[in-house]
């Protein structure tokens, strides 16, 4: 059975992206195509955990094909709510996973600028991919907070790669995850969030988990 690979982007992040680029030309190298969604949707200002799930979730193929998902950061964090919710997702790969997303960053923003971006509905976020920040509606905090990750229980094969000297996600976050959950492997690594120092380690890890020809 031919596995579905799937590539989920981070936050204010596009397909673009540099990990993005380099996995995919991996898997071209092998003739592997390597499924990369946009979760902008051509809107940014209105992104949120829930319509991230529905629109990876609307690009599934038939229910026979299993599907492979990587994720980065708040894809990394998508991916593990999608494999839990669809039997279809046979395998994980998670990049700096965005656990506790919410708590991580919303102190990086500091109280007043919270209160302010709830009472004017948008908030302006350096978006990476676009090179310039944009508007982001309140709702991306409202959504994210019904999100909790004591539900993501579905023993699935799960690969972490996480730096240890990440500075947006802590390590202790996936350390934590993979503690209680005896399906996860965590692979920690000699990098930061963006991880764009150890692309060869990530790539031979995938090729192993995954189990590539």
């Amino acid at each position: 059975m031919v596995n579905y690979y799937i590539y989920l982007h981070g936050f204010a992040s596009s397909p673009k992206s540099a990990k993005a680029q380099e996995i995919s030309n991996r898997f071209s190298q092998m003739q592997i195509k390597l499924n990369i969604p946009d979760l902008n949707a051509g809107d940014f200002s209105q992104l949120t955990i829930t319509r991230q799930l529905t629109q990876v979730a609307a690009t599934f193929p038939d229910n026979s094909t299993p599907i492979t998902l990587i994720g980065s950061s708040l894809g990394g964090l998508t991916s593990a709510y999608l494999a839990q919710q669809s039997p279809q997702v046979k395998r994980l790969i998670l990049l700096a996973p965005a656990f506790g997303f919410l708590s991580h960053w919303l102190p990086t923003l500091g109280k007043e600028k919270i209160q302010r971006w709830q009472q004017e509905q948008y908030l302006m976020v350096h978006h990476y991919g676009q090179k310039r920040s944009l508007p982001l509606n309140y709702n991306f905090v409202t959504d994210a907070a019904q999100y909790t990750e004591t539900i993501l229980q579905r023993p699935i094969p799960t690969l972490i790669l996480h730096g240890k000297h990440d500075e947006v996600i802590p390590i202790a976050a996936s350390r934590e995850f993979a503690r209680t959950r005896p399906w996860v492997e965590l692979q920690e690594l000699e990098s930061d969030h963006a991880l764009a120092n150890v692309m060869v380690e990530i790539w031979q890890a995938i090729y192993r988990f995954c189990q590539l020809p």
